[in-house]
């Protein structure tokens, strides 16, 4: 089994009002599962890792815990930070992102593999748009 999960979060001011999205597809590029949801007030790169864990979280409610083990996970992503934080080629500085990459690792943890990938924004238009449709609805 393969899923593709596209992730985004953004911030309005940075740190300002936030929004995390993100689209898990099968492997067939069906979507299964989506994400749009307002952060609060907080950072960029809270809402990217914020993006990714609740798209994990979701996965993980599909996928029953038996068959996580035989499951192949790729991640897009356009931020290049989180992707190489992820991929341990940066390390994470931030008190709040070490909380969330831990919190990350744990779900990766379950999985047969994941992959991180980073992509340019154009090709990660459906997350975006997640994100930002969740910062429309908290600022609204």
């Amino acid at each position: 089994m393969q899923f593709t999960i596209h992730a985004d979060g953004g911030a309005r001011g940075n740190p300002g009002p936030a929004g995390a999205g993100a689209i898990v597809r099968d492997e067939l590029g069906n979507a299964v599962a989506s994400v749009s949801q307002f952060l609060g007030h907080q950072t960029n790169n809270f809402a990217e890792y914020e993006a990714v864990i609740l798209a994990f979280e979701k996965l993980a409610a599909l996928v029953p815990e038996g068959k996580r083990g035989g499951t192949d996970v790729i991640v897009k992503m356009d931020s290049e930070l989180i992707v190489k934080q992820m991929r341990g080629e940066y390390k994470v500085k931030h008190p709040n992102l070490k909380a969330q990459h831990a919190r990350l690792l744990q779900l990766i943890g379950a999985f047969k593999s994941v992959t991180f990938a980073h992509v340019p924004r154009a090709q990660n238009s459906d997350a975006d748009a997640l994100a930002n449709a969740a910062m429309d609805r908290g600022v609204s």
